[in-house]
């Protein structure tokens, strides 16, 4: 195919991204704790894995040893916020279908996990206890703790077998 005559047009120094630009999408960001979350798991001896395709609901898997029954396998969906609402963080527990905003189902994923990313604090909350809720709301760790979901916070131990 032959090449175009025409030079390829630069777009003015004011409309290129930057690097720091490029990184500041939602997408990129969401990323970035998807990240964050696999070498926190991992650090915290956790087994982790990616599903191949995009189409589950799910965004990692983590693998739990030690349970009696074998291995426990928890399908972890990811959040992040820096947004507030007030004095609190608040994260989105919903995702899109058919153009509209639906919660997730203990039938899809077993545990939200969120990262508050000014903080690099982390909630882990199981689905079944956040039912039917479109927006998880978290108190700053410098504030007394007496939201509803302030039990969560580094709860790591949940996704663990328990002590005989």
């Amino acid at each position: 195919m032959p090449k175009s005559s025409s030079p390829r047009r630069r777009p003015p120094a004011s409309e290129r991204k930057t690097a720091r630009r490029r990184w500041n999408t939602t997408k990129c960001r969401g990323e970035l704790s998807e990240y964050a979350l696999v070498y926190k798991a991992a650090s915290l001896g956790f087994g982790v894995a990616k599903p191949y395709s995009e189409g589950e609901r799910f965004d990692f898997i983590l693998i739990s040893r030690g349970w009696p029954e074998g291995d426990k396998l928890w399908r972890i969906q990811v959040k992040s916020t820096r947004a507030k609402m007030g004095d609190l963080y608040r994260a989105m527990a919903q995702r899109r279908c058919r153009g509209r905003w639906v919660s997730y189902l203990p039938t899809e994923i077993d545990f939200i996990v969120v990262h508050v990313v000014p903080e690099d604090s982390w909630f882990v909350v199981p689905i079944r206890d956040v039912p039917g809720r479109l927006n998880l709301l978290f108190t700053p760790k410098d504030r007394p703790q007496t939201g509803k979901l302030d039990g969560y916070r580094e709860a790591w131990h949940l996704l663990r077998a328990p002590k005989p």
